[in-house]
């Protein structure tokens, strides 16, 4: 972050960036955003009407956000990640670090919050869709399939993942792995959410 940011409080001068830098290393330590009490520890305030006000500003700022109950949201601000460059998918080529930009995982991944959640994958047949046993997935509920689709669907009562597929008027799933048969339904084809992603950690 450039720049700083102050507000006052009773005559006192207070560094935003400073107290915010704080709360995201409660954050990355906790794995939760802190409580109204937790945020005067670790910025030093006296009261809470300091807190409020703090928090006040640093949502003015973007830095934080609320939900519709008032509970404190990380903002994007608590997970970027620069952008250095490309690199050649080809032959090697000699790449030279250089910052473009910076990008958070959910601005990259995530349209929806409020309806995106992850799953995560067993079995092999999305394989050949580049979807292994182990990965995450990460999914959108409400958002509106169409064919071609990798979707989680709910096909006679049985929850899976597979491509949506066709055929005439009838909707069916089918596999990425040719050792397993397309699925048509019998009775009921429900379309829950619309795979976004693939997440795989290789370390």
């Amino acid at each position: 972050m450039t720049g700083k940011r102050t507000f006052t409080y009773n005559g006192i001068m207070q560094d935003i960036n400073s107290s915010f830098e704080k709360i995201i290393s409660f954050w990355q330590k906790h794995k939760r955003m802190p409580s109204y009490a937790e945020i005067l520890k670790e910025t030093g305030l006296r009261s809470k009407n300091a807190a409020f006000k703090l928090v006040g500003k640093l949502i003015d700022s973007g830095f934080l956000e609320k939900d519709n109950s008032g509970r404190l949201l990380p903002s994007s601000y608590f997970n970027e990640i620069k952008v250095l460059g490309m690199v050649e998918a080809g032959f090697p080529a000699l790449a030279e670090q250089q910052q473009l930009d910076t990008i958070t995982l959910d601005e990259f991944l995530i349209r929806n919050r409020r309806e995106t959640y992850m799953l995560e994958v067993s079995g092999d047949s999305m394989k050949d869709a580049g979807i292994l046993p182990g990965d995450l997935v990460l999914v959108e509920r409400g958002k509106a399939s169409k064919v071609g689709d990798i979707v989680i669907a709910q096909v006679d009562g049985q929850w899976t993942i597979k491509h949506l597929r066709k055929k005439g008027n009838k909707f069916f799933l089918e596999a990425a792995n040719k050792k397993y048969k397309p699925i048509f339904p019998r009775q009921e084809l429900l379309i829950a959410a619309v795979v976004q992603a693939v997440i795989r950690k290789y370390r």
